[in-house]
């Protein structure tokens, strides 16, 4: 199934620039946010079916972000929570046959300059200034150039490393798929890509994520603490 976003570019003779990769990105934030409200109507002190998935997922949240940032950067929890929930539901939309979002090198350098942004503006609001730029300069001067690429360098290797595997796998399904077409009937587009779809789709996807989320705390706590 492909979500074809060509009359929303098109409105009223206007192009207005939203692709298939906007509108499922509208579409996963609006899931998200009516999720959000259904999951947290009515909390009660002994939690029910529904409340205890919500804490599970509060808790390993927490939890991620304790044991790899440490109790001073907890601030972070809602962050990287919903950059873990916006992540995944983008990387697993070829379980319904959309293709993810993060296979657009657009959409995943947006995501890496986010983080980037987030970096640098909470090392400025914990240093100041002056402190942040010392630590270009940090442990010697003339680490600056080197000091300067690495920075530089963060968002482009976010952004690449995501959209390169979550790109290849959307080909490679795409090139079996195709060989599969040529079954007689096309009967071997039935089971047979099952599999397949969990790995890059599910495992993948997920692993994709965490590499992401991860790269993102560390270099908070690293680039923070120069």
């Amino acid at each position: 199934m492909e979500l074809n976003a060509e009359p929303l570019s098109n409105f009223l003779g206007k192009y207005l620039g939203i692709t298939q990769e906007i509108v499922v990105q509208w579409m996963i934030i609006l899931v998200t946010l009516v999720g959000c409200m259904l999951l947290t109507r009515n909390l009660k002190r002994i939690p029910n079916k529904r409340q205890s998935v919500l804490e599970i997922f509060v808790e390993t949240i927490n939890k991620l972000v304790i044991d790899n940032m440490g109790e001073g950067y907890k601030s972070f929890i809602p962050y990287i929570g919903s950059l873990v929930i916006f992540l995944l539901g983008m990387n697993v939309t070829g379980l319904i046959g959309v293709h993810p979002p993060t296979k657009d090198l657009n959409v995943t350098l947006g995501l890496a300059v986010t983080s980037f942004a987030v970096i640098q503006a909470y090392t400025i609001k914990k240093h100041g200034i002056l402190g942040y730029f010392k630590g270009y300069i940090t442990p010697v001067g003339i680490l600056l150039p080197i000091n300067i690429m690495e920075r530089i360098m963060l968002p482009v290797s976010l952004s690449l490393r995501l959209f390169g595997n979550i790109f290849a796998g959307v080909m490679i399904m795409e090139l079996i798929y195709g060989a599969l077409f040529k079954t007689p009937l096309g009967i071997g587009q039935i089971g047979i890509p099952i599999p397949l779809h969990f790995y890059f789709d599910v495992f993948d996807a997920s692993i994709q994520m965490l590499i992401f989320v991860m790269l993102t705390m560390i270099n908070i706590k690293i680039i923070s603490e120069h």
